[in-house]
């Protein structure tokens, strides 16, 4: 079944709030989110700002110690303009630069202004008009932001952050098409999504990408006491996990485990293989290093499984339509 929703409140965390609408298993939502600062697709302010989310969602049948899969069907910004913040964070630059360069840069609340033309797929400077970057002009590579379930032990946490739940990932692989998972934690998941980009280099080291609001489609499907522990994701070629927290070793510590889990549970590798598989084929990709957990996420191609004669067909081939 297709649910068209209209939010008309939002969220700035995370957590077992009343859900705005119940589906089932297999059903699929169309709605929408607003930008970061909670402006929607008029440029309106309809909710205090900090990632506003569009939620929750109770899928029914979702229980803890299942697993949550999210087809992101649809990502598209509904608007033509989108802001950025113009800072790199000092906390990924070396401090002797951040005080040498103190005061040589505008503030950081002003703010860069992008047009997006969802036509030709393109998202392009247009202030400040700076002779040196000219018209800059990007491929647009819409993503979600922030997204997840509600958190363990009847937590609210913070749509700034992330953690197990997901959250604040900023993880530019997180695009139509993708398959996401989620460890359940709360009767029915409740499932939130907000904070679009219609670009973003990797780790959102300027605390934004190119902040828009959006037009959303999701799939669901409940995976029956599958377990997980942090969040996952699939696409065409890749298998992903997501580990969220400070410091970035303690990252790279969950995405891996994460995946070492997966390869065993789930495509039939003892121990000694999955670990001689990632040693030599592991890919890594940074997600957000600016809010206060950051994100690594651990990679491993699939053509390499299929190469053992692994089948890795999955619920996201099903959603997919592969």
């Amino acid at each position: 079944m297709v649910h068209h929703f209209e939010p008309t409140r939002y969220y700035t965390n995370m957590g077992t709030h009343e859900p705005v609408l119940r589906v089932k298993d297999g059903d699929t939502v169309v709605t929408s989110t607003v930008d970061a600062r909670g402006k929607d697709r008029t440029d309106t302010p309809v909710t205090p700002p900090g990632n506003p989310q569009t939620g929750p969602f109770h899928v029914d049948g979702a229980e803890p110690g299942d697993t949550l899969a999210v087809h992101l069907d649809m990502l598209t910004p509904n608007r033509r303009f989108g802001w950025t913040r113009p800072l790199v964070a000092p906390n990924v630059l070396d401090p002797d630069y951040v005080r040498e360069t103190a005061g040589e840069i505008d503030s950081r609340d002003d703010l860069c202004r992008w047009e997006v033309d969802p036509d030709h797929r393109t998202v392009t400077l247009v202030e400040p008009d700076d002779t040196r970057l000219g018209r800059l002009a990007l491929p647009m590579a819409p993503m979600t932001g922030c997204f997840g379930v509600a958190p363990d032990k009847g937590q609210a946490i913070s749509t700034a952050t992330s953690a197990s739940h997901g959250g604040n990932m900023d993880y530019r692989g997180f695009v139509e098409g993708v398959t996401a998972y989620f460890p359940v934690f709360a009767s029915g998941a409740l499932f939130h999504i907000g904070d679009g980009h219609a670009v973003q280099g990797d780790g959102e080291i300027v605390g934004t990408g190119v902040e828009i609001s959006f037009d959303v489609q999701f799939t669901f499907r409940v995976l029956k006491g599958k377990r997980s522990a942090w969040p996952r994701g699939e696409n065409a070629e890749y298998l992903f996990t997501a580990g969220n927290a400070r410091p970035l070793d303690q990252c790279v510590q969950h995405a891996t485990t994460e995946m070492l889990r997966w390869l065993q549970a789930d495509y039939g590798l003892d121990p000694r293989a999955a670990h001689t598989l990632l040693g030599q084929c592991v890919e890594y990709d940074m997600g957000n290093v600016f809010d206060p957990a950051y994100t690594m996420v651990c990679k491993i191609r699939k053509d390499l499984l299929r190469g053992l004669g692994i089948d890795t067909r999955s619920v996201h081939d099903e959603l997919a339509g592969t």
